[in-house]
Parts: C-alpha cells; sequence; structure tokens
C-alpha cells in the first residue's frame, strides 16, 4: 500500500519532473532554487506561483529566493533536514510501503489515549525509540497514542508549539519514513495514532511568511502571540483555510493518523459565516466515509456546538474536546491548590466534578471568576460522555508548572488512587500523561532551543522566570527554576522506563493495568450499547453519586472524598472496583469510592 496527500501546496512528484507551487501574494519577485540551479517561478495568479522541473527527483533540496537574497524553505515543506531556515527536502511520499491497508482504527469509545512528546518519552527521543516501547504501552491497556506536535520547530529541542512549517515533521525524531514506521507499527498492534496540531499561531523562530504572503496574518485579530491567522480576509481567507485543512487531510490520509487534537481552537478567530472549525470537521467526515477518524479539540470557551451529534450519535465536526474542567476539579480535591484558574474550582469543588462527571462542563454560560465573572461555556449535559477527553495530568498542567511536578509529587497516594480510578473506570475517553501508568518520578520541564539566536533565548529565560516571580515560593530566588534554554533541562524530562520495576512505581504499573482491564472489559461494551443518560447527586457535601444509563445497564461510581466514613446503598447493583477496606464498597471511609454496574432488564 502506497499513500500520497495530493494538494496545490508545496512540491509534488509529477510525471514530467516535480511540480513546486508557492502562495506569494505580496512578493515582487520569486525564484525557485534547486539543488543550486535558479530556475523561474511564474506568476499563476491570485498570488500563486508554479513550475515544474523536469529530471528532479526526491532528495533534491529546494528553496525560494523572495525579492533578492532571502532564500526561504517552503511553508509546505515535507522535510527539512537541517531545520527551519535550511533548504526543503523533495520527498516521495510513494516510496513508503505501508503493511496495514486493513486498518480502519477503532470505535472512539475504545479510546485510551496515551499522550507523549517524542523526544523525551525514550531514552533515544526519536520515532523508533517510541516504536520499540508500542508492546509495554499495549499490554497496558492503551488503545491510541497521541504525540505532541511534530510541525518542524527551531532547534533540536521543543515542545512543538512552537511550530512554523506544518507539513515538515521535525527531523529532531527522525525522518518521515520513520514517523511513518511508528505509525505502521502501531495499527500492526491495534494502536491508534493521534496527533496533536497547532492552527492558531506560528513559532516565534523560522518562519518566513511575512516577507512573501503578509496577508496570512491580520490585525483585525488578535491573540496570545500577536497579529492573528487571515481565517476569514475577503483576499486571503480561503488560501489560509485551505493550508491547514489540506494539513489535516494530508496527516490523516499520507500519514494514516487515526485522529487530530486541535490546540487552543478558542484562540482561532474567524468572523466568515461558516467559521473554519465547522469547515474543517465537515471537510474531514467526508474525505474519510470509511475511516475511524477522531477529531479533538483543547477549547476553554467550552463550546458544545462543535461536539454536536446526528441522529445515530455520529459527530457532525469534532469528536470531542478536552475536558480542563474535571482535571480542575480533581486537582484542587487532591492538592488543595486555588490559585490562578484553580480559584474558579476550589469553592465548590465536588459539586463541580459531579457536574462534570454527569454533564461534561462545569461552567456552562455562569460567570467565571478567572475571567472576571465573564460568562464561560455552554450548555453540554445532552452529549455522550465520549464528547469529554478527561485527564488527572497532561503535558500544559505538569509541564506549566515552575518545576515540572507530576501529580505523583503533589498529591497523597491513596488520594490519587481514587482520582486514578475514577479518570479510568468513567466512559469519558481517559488520557494519561506519559509516565503517569507508573507514577514516574522524572520532572516535565518547559524547554525550547533558540541558539544562535541568543536574544530569543534570553528573553525565554527571563520571561519564565519572571511568569513565577509572583509565586512565594520563589518570591526571592527565582534561580532554582531550571533554565528552558539549557540542555540539561530537556534531559532532565526523559522517563526512566526502568523505574517501572521498583516499588512503589512496580505497583502503580499494576494497578493502572489492572483498572484498564476492567475498563476494557466492563466500561466500553456498556459505552458501545447506547448513551442515555447521567445524573449526578451529592448525598453529602463531600460525597459524589454518578450513574450513566446505557442500553445494556448502568455504571455507577461513588466517591467520598470527605473525612468521615459514608455508608451506600447498592441494591442490586454489583461492585466492579473499590478501594475500600470492604470489599462490596458498602462503607467507605475517607477518600474510598466503588464503581458498580447493573445489566439492563
Amino acid at each position: 500500500m502506497r499513500r500520497t496527500h495530493n494538494m496545490a501546496f508545496g512540491a509534488e512528484i509529477a510525471d514530467q519532473g516535480v511540480r513546486f507551487a508557492l502562495w506569494a501574494p505580496t512578493a515582487r519577485d520569486v525564484v525557485l532554487v534547486v539543488d543550486g540551479t535558479d530556475h523561474a517561478l511564474p506568476d499563476a495568479g491570485e498570488g500563486w506561483r508554479r513550475t515544474t522541473v523536469p529530471g528532479v527527483a526526491a532528495g533534491a533540496r529546494y528553496g525560494f529566493r523572495v525579492d533578492g537574497d532571502l532564500v526561504v524553505p517552503d511553508p509546505a515543506s515535507r522535510f527539512q533536514p537541517d531545520d527551519v531556515s535550511g533548504l526543503s527536502e523533495v520527498i516521495d511520499p510513494a516510496a513508503f510501503a505501508w503493511s496495514d491497508d486493513a486498518w480502519k482504527g477503532r470505535p472512539f469509545e475504545e479510546a485510551v489515549i496515551y499522550e507523549t512528546h517524542v523526544g523525551t518519552a525514550t531514552p533515544e527521543g526519536t520515532y523508533a525509540g517510541l516504536q520499540k516501547r508500542l508492546a509495554d504501552l499495549k499490554a497496558l491497556g492503551v488503545t491510541a497514542i497521541e504525540l505532541l506536535p511534530l510541525a518542524d520547530f527551531k532547534g533540536t529541542r521543543n515542545w512543538g508549539y512552537d511550530g512554523v512549517l506544518p507539513y515538515a515533521p521535525d527531523a529532531a525524531y527522525g525522518r518521515p519514513d520513520d514517523l511513518k514506521r511508528l505509525i505502521d507499527a502501531a495499527h500492526g498492534l491495534g494502536l491508534m495514532v493521534y496527533l496533536d496540531a497547532v492552527y492558531n499561531h506560528f513559532g516565534p523562530a523560522g518562519n518566513y511568511l511575512h516577507a512573501y504572503a503578509k496577508t496570512f496574518f491580520t490585525e483585525r485579530h488578535q491573540t496570545p502571540w500577536g497579529a492573528g491567522i487571515n481565517f476569514d480576509g475577503k483576499e486571503s481567507g480561503h488560501t489560509v483555510r485551505q493550508f491547514f485543512i489540506q494539513n489535516t487531510l494530508y496527516w490523516l490520509e499520507e500519514y494514516h493518523f487515526d485522529g487530530i487534537r486541535f490546540d487552543a481552537v478558542h484562540a482561532i478567530l474567524d468572523d466568515s459565516p461558516t467559521h473554519f472549525l465547522a469547515e474543517l470537521g465537515e471537510t474531514v467526515r467526508a474525505a474519510f466515509p470509511d475511516r475511524q477518524i477522531h477529531l479533538m479539540l483543547e477549547n476553554e470557551a467550552n463550546q458544545a456546538k462543535w461536539l454536536e451529534r446526528d441522529g445515530s450519535g455520529k459527530p457532525l465536526q469534532h469528536d470531542a474536546q478536552w475536558a480542563d474542567d474535571l482535571h480542575h476539579c480533581w486537582h484542587v480535591l487532591l492538592t488543595g491548590e486555588d490559585s490562578g484558574y484553580y480559584e474558579s474550582f476550589s469553592d465548590k469543588p465536588v459539586e463541580r466534578l459531579a457536574r462534570c462527571l454527569s454533564e461534561g462542563f462545569a461552567y456552562q454560560g455562569e460567570p467565571f471568576k478567572t475571567l472576571g465573572d465573564h460568562p464561560r461555556g455552554e450548555p453540554s449535559a445532552h452529549l455522550p460522555p465520549t464528547a469529554f477527553v478527561t485527564f488527572l495530568q497532561n503535558h500544559d498542567q505538569v509541564g506549566n508548572r515552575a518545576l515540572g511536578e507530576r501529580l505523583s509529587e503533589l498529591a497523597d497516594p491513596k488520594k490519587l488512587d481514587l482520582a486514578r480510578a475514577g479518570l479510568l473506570l468513567s466512559p469519558q475517553i481517559p488520557m494519561l500523561w506519559m509516565g503517569e501508568e507508573w507514577s514516574a518520578s522524572t520532572p516535565f520541564l518547559f524547554f525550547v532551543d533558540f541558539a544562535p539566536d541568543a536574544e530569543l533565548n534570553k528573553a525565554v529565560r527571563e520571561g519564565r522566570r519572571k511568569e513565577f516571580k509572583s509565586f512565594a515560593a520563589f518570591a526571592d530566588d527565582t534561580s532554582v527554576i531550571p533554565d528552558p534554554t539549557e540542555a540539561e533541562t530537556f534531559e532532565a524530562s526523559k522517563l526512566d522506563w526502568s523505574e517501572r520495576e521498583r516499588s512503589p512505581h512496580r505497583e502503580v504499573l499494576a494497578e493502572t493495568t489492572r483498572l484498564l482491564a476492567l475498563r476494557r472489559d466492563v466500561v466500553v461494551p456498556l459505552a458501545k450499547s447506547g448513551y442515555r443518560n447521567a445524573k449526578a447527586i451529592l448525598p453529602r457535601a463531600d460525597v459524589v453519586d454518578c450513574t450513566w444509563s446505557y442500553a445494556g445497564g448502568t455504571l455507577r461510581f461513588v466517591a467520598n472524598v470527605g473525612d468521615a466514613p459514608f455508608s451506600v446503598e447498592a441494591g442490586d447493583d454489583t461492585p466492579v472496583w473499590t478501594n475500600a477496606p470492604d470489599r462490596t464498597g458498602a462503607s467507605l471511609p475517607a477518600w474510598t469510592g466503588v464503581f458498580l454496574t447493573k445489566a439492563a432488564r
């Protein structure tokens, strides 16, 4: 099986050679440079410049000389061997032979997501290194791997959110075929692979679009990173939208990814009659009718409208949103932290947790204190649990801490036991952050590599320390905060897989594996039987009692997050998990819970 996504952008191998295309609406003059030889790049209208060069083949190096001496890479480059400012490489996607011809994906109800950063997931920090760990993840009970963004970024180490060339998987992790081998091997083991994509901004180094396509951006929309991407421009909007829509189709077709997680879509500003997110979701649904493709959003605005279902329960556009609200509730309960956005959850953490479990969003239009009491969210109770990706940790929640501490360093292990079960046995889509399955001791720190740009490195370093200066722990000394520009910070973030064999990590791994087996055998069949509704009550101010109803029966979670014991009226429900001494779950001491099921009659 050979896979190629044909598109108007970039370099495409054709019978006559290679067709090169660049959208450069604000450039005066553009010359194509291939392996050191100049070629005219004729104006094709509407800002496009195209030509086909005979005799060029895969492996050729090329760029575009814009208005004089500036040679820029292809914005749709498939590979950058020498980083973001180097020449692009012509790639022949049809050269890779896939072995997963029959793979169509898996139903979303089966998804157990493992979020991972390729560079720190293994000692090698490569696609090949991660491929060696696929069997371990399958044995754990994971069914989907989600890779942090791969779009080519400046330097050799980055979280991935500073990408500037969305079509080029970063060379720090290997070549394009190495990524394809990883995905092909995962499919062979029955594992889905998702990709995190960033369509709201470009990184601060290596973005040359301003040199030849100024209208790619607009001052009409302002984002945390500056001028917004021009998704709704009268003259440029269609091409800009297609640049990103084709990028999604490219990853799904040419690389056979099973889904995409779209970063911070609340920062994708678009006043068009049809919002970019709607067009994106509808286009993907139409393009892959026979595959299980899963689209997920990060959206601080809690907009349920992007997650709506049709009459049969299938997503019209996007499958799910990351459920930050539920994370915040658990985090407050587990750690007692109440600063920043946790303040908006610390007033009623148990009540808000109950609402998240049964309805998805804690805030559905109510005033949000962190936003100056501005209303946040939309009603979400009508959505199924699978419209929400839940987690206790992720790259943001760990890495945006000054010292990158994981939750296992911040919370009592007994409390964490209850939260872990609440995550993995509830019917939302659970996600683990790499190493969470064994309570890894290694931190995940913020790291970048903008060298040799000393000024940008300095700005990042000082900005990081200034960010935490207001925290009491660092008010007198910010030097303890690891320097994000140093290689040692990156190296300290790499997982130590040998920990899994030592106590207490071994016991945590065993429990995580047991919980995921229970999920597979008990929760997933219920979820597949057809969702009906959910209801949560607070029988006591510190006790959550949530029941999800399905055509095949019910799933019930009772959690006591208080200090006094609580008695559960189980009726004819059958306990499937509890961490209480009473294995029936009828009596719950402090910070214990029980999951119960009942078959439909």
